[in-house]
């Protein structure tokens, strides 16, 4: 079965939102990152909060310290210009932490290259310990005349675990930072890595549940490497800690993908290393084989970055996968008319009919469709009398969608009554195909709750349907979606 991809941005079949998404529609063009060397170190290298570094690091990216930044990055470019002769340049400060130094220091790397042809950009790897209020001040000027984005290393929120990886500064202080770059809009990348000695799949969840508290522009998600002659090589032959499986990885970073906020850049989701570095696990350097897996898992299941964020995405999957260009289905609660509009772009050659007992639904909704479908029929009715205005359908209608509560920035004093509800989805029975569905998104806070249970209570009388709830998330409080269908156990 063919599925819409439904996520917002994107123009190619990735379902979460990727770097050269971003670099294309707000550069007009390619864009290359290209890594530098810029021979920076770090506090928890140097003595100043720690010794040997995080212990997965080789202390430092790259080889190319005989070479002058210039150098180095021209180097790169002369090999991409090649093939890609009018793209554009990200400078990528990568190795160590490349704010850990006086501005004047600063200024000499970065300066140098923001004059080069073509470069539109900064990309500075650092430590939320390392960037100083002066430093600040000079990346808010960079930040006036450039493009730049600030990556934090944060790994993980769990104590514990930071600790064991010798991270060496606090969640606090990482978030600190975040709130400081913030308040200047600098762009701000946090790195994550998935597999960290001894952390659970719901730890690893949990830091992506933090991100999308905090205003992030990008994230950058890997599996933790093993390269010789590093502290963690030591720790892996000593303790034999569990290392993610491929599988593992994938169905944690796909889960990651679906809780992460829709508008936050994915700027990574796997890494690679060089062969002679790396202990393991050898799977990392099919870096393809593992996109590729992540994309298969979205595409199966019909979902995408932000899935699990809000119930009417749900919803909406469960309102659209099986419909036909020529179905004929119901809006029980039109709204706005934003379900009704969804709705219609998967039927062409089928027909909505719509209820709603205001008469700002009719309106609002009939304005948002006019211009685009004349496909449909609105009744300022309850929907409660659904099966008396339509019996000429019956069997016909393959899918009832609800949205239960009051209109979005509407009169809340006027909202749908558990009684009429209820009946309605008993009169919707009757008009449902044979491969019909209804489909229900309810609020629990609405009516103080009594809507809801009496909602639940009705459902579970129905056991001669197919009946299943579906929540995107663990908190009891959250709306749910109700699916009833028509096809018998």
């Amino acid at each position: 079965m063919k599925f819409r991809n439904e996520f917002s941005y994107t123009n190619s079949n990735k379902r979460y939102y990727t770097l050269d998404y971003f670099y294309k529609n707000y550069f007009k063009s390619k864009v290359f990152k290209v890594s530098l060397n810029a021979g920076f170190t770090c506090p928890n290298i140097d003595g100043t909060v720690g010794h040997n570094g995080c212990i997965y690091c080789l202390n430092g990216s790259g080889d190319k310290l005989d070479l002058d930044l210039v150098r180095q990055f021209n180097e790169v470019k002369n090999k991409l210009s090649k093939k890609w002769k009018n793209g554009k340049y990200i400078a990528y400060f990568q190795a160590n932490s490349n704010t850990y130094a006086k501005v004047e220091v600063l200024k000499q790397k970065y300066e140098p290259i923001l004059k080069l042809d073509s470069v539109v950009g900064l990309a500075i790897a650092t430590r939320s310990d390392c960037i100083s209020d002066e430093v600040l001040d000079y990346l808010d000027e960079l930040n006036k005349k450039t493009f730049l984005v600030i990556e934090l290393g944060l790994q993980t929120i769990h104590e514990k675990t930071a600790k064991l990886i010798n991270r060496c500064h606090s969640l606090e202080n990482f978030e600190e930072m975040v709130k400081k770059l913030n308040q200047r809009n600098i762009r701000v990348t946090v790195h994550i890595i998935n597999g960290l000695p001894y952390e659970t799949e719901e730890m690893m969840l949990d830091t992506v549940r933090y991100l999308n508290k905090l205003n992030i522009w990008g994230i950058k998600i890997h599996m933790l490497n093993i390269l010789k002659n590093t502290p963690l090589e030591k720790l892996y032959q000593t303790k034999k800690f569990h290392l993610l499986t491929k599988e593992e990885y994938v169905n944690i970073t796909y889960r990651q993908i679906r809780l992460l906020k829709p508008n936050i850049v994915i700027n990574r989701l796997t890494s690679d290393n060089k062969e002679e570095n790396l202990i393991a696990p050898l799977w990392v350097n099919k870096k393809f084989t593992v996109l590729n897996d992540i994309d298969k898992k979205l595409y199966s299941s019909n979902t995408y970055q932000g899935f699990d964020t809000s119930i009417l995405n749900r919803s909406r999957q469960l309102m659209s996968t099986y419909l036909k260009d020529n179905d004929l289905v119901i809006d029980a609660t039109i709204g706005n008319g934003k379900d009704a509009n969804y709705l219609l772009s998967f039927i062409k050659k089928g027909f909505l009919f719509g209820f709603d007992i205001q008469q700002e639904a009719i309106t609002n909704t009939n304005n948002l469709l006019k211009e685009r479908y004349h496909n449909y029929k609105l009744f300022k009715e309850s929907h409660e009398n659904m099966y008396k205005l339509l019996k000429e359908y019956q069997n016909k209608i393959s899918l009832i969608v609800f949205n239960l509560g009051y209109i979005p920035k509407g009169n809340q004093n006027i909202t749908t009554n558990y009684k009429s509800t209820i009946k309605a989805i008993k009169e919707g029975l009757k008009l449902l195909n044979n491969k019909g569905r209804i489909v229900i998104t309810v609020y629990k806070d609405h009516d103080n709750g009594k809507e809801s249970k009496n909602i639940d209570k009705f459902v579970e009388t129905l056991t001669d349907y197919k009946v299943k709830k579906y929540q995107n998330t663990d908190n009891p409080k959250a709306p749910y979606a109700i699916l009833i269908d028509k096809v018998k156990k």
